[in-house]
C-alpha cells in the first residue's frame, strides 16, 4: 500500500512538471520581481503557451506573452495556479503568435512589433522600475531612495476582469474577450452594454442602481467607484467609510479565504469566481436566465423562455437567422429590402429600452419606417407602447400574441445567393436558348395561381390586411411571416 501511494505522488509529481513545462518552457521559476530601465526582450514562439517575463513576490502572477485562442499573442498578467489571464495589455488587437514582439522598458513599458511598430505603451517617460504587486497589480514607479511614486498601474485600465480590491471607477470600462460587451460605471449605478458596430453608442441590456437605504450618494462630493470586496460582494463607494450599495454574491459574507474575480465574459453574462485551490469556483451568474442574454441566438434570433430553444424571426431553418447587417440600409441607394412582421415577439430588457405611447400599430410601424436610425419596433396592443430599436437587431424572446414585431429587413436574394446584377447577367446568356420555354412556364404558372385566387376570394382569407393575422385560428398562420418588397431610396 505505501509503495503504490509512493508511485501516485512519483507520478502526480511527473506529470504536474510536464504540464508545466508544457506551459512555460524553461523560465517560469527564473522571472525577475523587478524590471528596470534598459530592459529589452523579443517574443520566442518556442514557447507552447506563456513566456513569463516578469513574477509577483509569492509567485501566484506573472507578467508575460500570452498564447491566446491558439494562435494569438497579447502581453498578459496571469494567475499561475490557474492560467487565467487576469489582466491583457492589448485585447483588441492582438498579434499572430508567430510574430516578432518585443516588450522593452526605458521609463515606459513598450510593447512593439516589427512589422507595426508600437502596439501598446503605458506613455510613463520618467519610470525607474517595473514590478507586479502580490495583488496582480503591475505599476510603473519612480523611485526617490525608498519610497515609490506610482505613474501607472494595469488596475486603472481593467480588460475583462476586476479581481478583489481593484478599484473601478467611471473613467474606465471592462470589455468583454471578444469586445462585444462592456461593463460601465455611471452616476449611480453600473451597467452592461452591446458595442455596435460603428456607432459610439453602444445598447444597454442589464443596469443596476444603488438602492441602500442606510447610505447615499451626495452630490457634488465625488464620483462613486466600485470594488469587489474579500467578504463576496461588487459594492459602490463614494467615501470610504461605507458602500452606498452592495451586489451581493452567492458567497455573500462568507469566510472564503481564495481570489476574488468579476469577469465580464463572451456570452455578456458578469460572472463571479473565487479560487477555491484548485478550480474557479463560480459566485455570481449577473444575468440568470439564458433568453435574457443579448445576443444569446445571435441577429435576428427568437429565445422560447420556456426551454431556452432558439429560432429565426422570419422562421429561417435551411439558412440560419438573417446576418447582423440585414436592417442597416441607411446610404444604401436603390437597395431592396422587405419588412418583417412577426407576431408574439418581446424584449428581454422591455424596462430600459425607450418607449412611447401610440394610438395605434400603424403610428408604431410609421414612426420606425420614416427613421433612418430604426432597425425595428414592437408595438403592445394593449398599453398602445410602441418601443424603438434603434441599434441591429439581436435576440428576442418570445412574448404573448398582443405584442407585434416590425423589422426592415433587407431583401433576400435568390437562387441560393444569387445577387441581382449577377441573376441579370445569368438571364442575358440564356435569353436566346430559353426564352420560350421561361415564357410559357411563367404563363402556365399565372393562369394556375389565377384560377387559384378566384377560388379563394370570398373565403377565409377575404378582408386581410398585412400584418393582421393574429385573429386567425390557424396555427400555421400564426407563424407566418407576412412580408413586403420595397426599394427605399435614401
Amino acid at each position: 500500500m505505501a509503495a503504490n501511494k509512493q508511485l501516485h505522488v512519483i507520478v502526480f509529481l511527473l506529470s504536474y512538471l510536464v504540464t508545466r513545462q508544457a506551459w512555460f518552457g524553461n523560465g517560469a521559476s527564473s522571472a525577475p520581481q523587478e524590471i528596470r530601465k534598459g530592459f529589452s526582450v523579443t517574443h520566442d514562439s518556442s514557447y507552447s503557451e506563456f513566456q513569463s517575463l516578469l513574477a509577483d513576490p509569492t509567485g501566484v502572477f506573472s507578467l508575460g506573452f500570452l498564447r491566446v485562442d491558439s494562435s494569438q499573442l497579447d502581453l498578459a498578467v496571469i494567475h499561475l495556479p490557474s492560467s487565467s489571464a487576469l489582466w491583457r495589455a492589448n485585447p483588441a488587437r492582438p498579434l499572430p503568435w508567430s510574430a516578432s514582439a518585443s516588450l522593452s522598458f526605458n521609463g515606459s513599458l513598450v510593447l512593439s512589433d516589427s512589422r507595426t511598430g508600437v502596439l501598446w505603451s503605458t506613455a510613463t517617460d520618467d519610470g525607474d522600475r517595473v514590478v507586479l504587486l502580490n495583488s496582480s497589480n503591475l505599476q510603473i514607479q519612480k523611485m526617490a531612495g525608498a519610497a515609490a511614486t506610482v505613474l501607472w498601474q494595469s488596475f486603472d485600465f481593467p480588460s475583462d476582469t476586476l479581481v478583489q480590491d481593484q478599484n473601478f471607477t467611471s473613467t474606465a470600462a471592462l470589455f468583454s474577450k471578444d469586445q462585444r460587451f462592456s461593463m460601465r460605471l455611471g452616476a449611480s449605478c453600473f451597467a452592461l452594454y452591446m458595442e455596435l458596430d460603428g456607432s459610439s453608442t453602444p445598447a444597454l441590456y442589464w443596469k443596476h442602481s444603488a438602492l441602500d437605504v442606510k447610505a447615499q450618494i451626495v452630490p457634488d462630493e465625488g464620483p462613486i467607484y466600485a470594488r469587489v470586496d474579500p467578504h463576496g460582494f461588487l459594492g459602490m463607494y463614494q467615501k470610504e467609510a461605507a458602500p452606498v450599495d452592495v451586489f451581493p454574491f452567492d458567497s455573500f459574507n462568507r469566510e472564503i479565504s481564495g481570489l476574488r474575480r468579476l469577469t465580464l465574459e463572451s456570452d455578456g453574462n458578469l460572472r463571479a469566481y473565487y479560487w477555491n485551490g484548485s478550480i474557479w469556483a463560480r459566485d455570481l451568474e449577473t444575468i440568470a436566465h439564458r433568453c435574457e442574454l443579448p445576443a444569446v441566438c445571435g441577429a435576428y434570433g427568437l429565445c422560447n423562455s420556456a426551454d431556452s430553444r432558439c429560432s429565426c424571426l422570419d422562421n429561417s431553418t435551411e439558412e440560419g437567422c438573417l446576418p447582423p447587417g440585414s436592417g442597416h440600409f441607411c446610404g444604401d441607394r436603390g437597395s431592396e429590402f422587405r419588412i418583417l412582421r412577426r407576431n408574439g415577439v418581446d424584449l428581454a430588457n422591455q424596462e430600459l429600452v425607450a418607449y412611447r405611447k401610440v394610438a395605434s400599430l400603424e403610428e408604431c410601424e410609421g414612426s420606425c419606417e420614416q427613421n433612418c436610425s430604426c432597425w425595428g419596433a414592437i408595438y403592445h396592443n394593449v398599453s398602445g407602447f410602441c418601443y424603438r430599436l434603434d441599434y441591429p437587431i439581436q435576440t428576442l424572446v418570445e412574448g404573448d400574441m398582443r405584442r407585434e414585431g416590425y423589422f426592415k429587413v433587407r431583401a433576400r436574394t435568390s437562387g441560393g445567393g444569387v445577387g441581382r446584377t449577377a441573376t441579370v447577367a445569368l438571364l442575358v446568356v440564356g435569353s436566346v436558348v430559353f426564352a420560350g420555354a421561361a415564357l410559357f412556364g411563367a404563363y402556365s404558372l399565372w393562369s394556375r395561381r389565377k384560377q387559384m385566387r378566384a377560388g379563394m376570394d370570398g373565403s377565409m382569407v377575404e378582408g386581410l390586411a398585412p400584418g393582421s393575422y393574429k385573429d386567425l385560428n390557424s396555427a400555421s398562420f400564426r407563424s407566418l411571416e407576412l412580408s413586403d418588397t420595397f426599394s427605399f431610396r435614401k
